[in-house]
């Protein structure tokens, strides 16, 4: 590791598990470590306890109600889908999209081993690009983090049901997820069966620039996931109309993908403080 790329991992070690250990460790901890329950025994039934957990072979067995006691799995999986898309390296403040990605990925990470957790990684653009598997440990983390520094993706466009297909073949149990993406892309029927079989968050970064275009005339656009450009006017009225419909549509769809698919989601944008909307989000998750 060189010199440059030594310094710029220690830089982000020292600012993300420093989050993880003083700010993210309870909520990380109320937010998902409740929602790995195994299956521990059977017992008899008691008023007050959760009809659905009625084990009903048993039941019928023994003529009486009986239920199936489920307790908290000491360890779980953390699975960190993280988007590589040319669209990521984007952003008009201090910070681009992909900047970000990787503050809030490594924030997760040790949140995660911070409480006995595996974590994993998916990096995905039209295609799974690499595959890291769950692992616990500093080493484990430091190693994710230089990935999300120095990786060099091998396609610009994004297609969302690679990293999603790929997830439910190599993971098997039920563990936490977190896609962490702009959400410029497509879903198809991969999201609802992740959405069900996994416990699923979407954590879409996002520049301001992208839904408000600035009033100064001729700009030059490149669609780095299309390889193309255009000069658009935007002074020009019905241009920047067309654009913010355009825009608000694309948000509309995405976002009412996943509200109704009960997946939750925040968006954070590159000038934001990631801190707050990473402790709602998990505040959240923490009063269900």
């Amino acid at each position: 590791m060189n010199e440059n790329l030594l310094k710029k991992v220690r830089k982000i070690e020292i600012k993300t598990k420093g989050l993880s250990q003083n700010i993210f460790s309870g909520e990380y901890h109320s937010a998902f470590k409740g929602r790995g329950m195994a299956f521990s025994e059977v017992r008899e039934y008691h008023y007050g306890d959760d009809v659905r957990n009625i084990d009903w072979n048993v039941t019928a067995r023994f003529n009486h109600p009986y239920i199936k006691v489920f307790e908290e799995e000491r360890e779980l999986t953390v699975m960190l889908l993280i988007d590589v898309s040319g669209s990521t390296f984007f952003g008009t403040n201090t910070n681009l999209k992909s900047d970000i990605i990787t503050e809030i990925a490594a924030v997760l990470s040790f949140s995660a081993i911070g409480n006995n957790d595996k974590v994993g990684v998916i990096f995905f653009s039209d295609r799974v690009e690499k595959y890291i598997p769950p692992k616990k440990g500093s080493t484990h983390i430091l190693r994710i983090i230089r990935e999300l520094i120095t990786y060099k993706q091998s396609q610009n466009k994004t297609d969302f049901s690679a990293p999603l297909k790929f997830l439910n073949n190599v993971i098997k149990k039920r563990c936490t997820c977190f896609l962490i993406t702009d959400g410029y892309g497509s879903f198809d029927e991969s999201l609802q069966i992740v959405a069900r079989k996994y416990d699923l968050c979407s954590i879409f970064i996002r520049d301001k620039r992208e839904d408000v275009l600035p009033n100064i005339g001729l700009i030059h656009l490149y669609d780095k996931e299309l390889g193309k450009s255009i000069w658009i006017d935007s002074s020009d009225i019905l241009t920047i109309k067309r654009f913010n419909d355009y825009r608000k549509k694309q948000d509309e769809v995405i976002y009412d993908k996943f509200n109704r698919l009960g997946i939750d989601n925040i968006t954070i944008y590159t000038g934001d403080d990631y801190i707050k909307s990473l402790i709602k989000l998990f505040g959240k998750r923490g009063k269900k």
